[in-house]
């Protein structure tokens, strides 16, 4: 399923970027800050549920989405990066995982482990010193 969202649902602004970069770091603002309120935005509400529950550090107790993208120099760049990793997120919660099927270890396994248990039993009481005899 193909998923849009409008631009006035999404709230970019342009901030400086961290780290090295000499002047035009200190000069211009190409870092791009992204917030997405998964509350009020046109998402269905299954979507909007699943992003709530997600433990991801850019989703804050107030169920907005904050990204900040500063990889490039141009801030279009950035604006670009910041949009992908917001549909990224977005798309992974999509799809639903596999419902796991629950199995039963084969009898032979079960057995296979068993021996090793035994087996390692036995070599941890080989290792133990042998009483000595008192000497007369």
């Amino acid at each position: 399923m193909d998923i849009t969202i409008a631009d006035s649902e999404i709230e970019i602004s342009a901030i400086r970027a961290q780290g090295a970069g000499g002047q035009n770091v200190n000069k211009v603002s190409s870092a791009i800050h992204l917030r997405f309120d998964i509350g009020a935005s046109s998402l269905p509400d299954i979507y909007k549920e699943r992003l709530l529950k997600l433990s991801d550090q850019r989703i804050t107790r107030e169920g907005v989405v904050v990204i900040k993208a500063q990889r490039y120099r141009s801030q279009e760049k950035n604006r670009e990066e910041a949009l992908r990793r917001l549909y990224e997120l977005i798309d992974s919660i999509a799809t639903l995982p596999r419902k796991r099927k629950p199995t039963r270890p084969t009898r032979s396994s079960q057995k296979e482990r068993l021996d090793n248990k035994t087996q390692r039993g036995r070599l941890k009481i080989m290792r133990k010193k042998l009483p000595t005899e008192p000497a007369p």
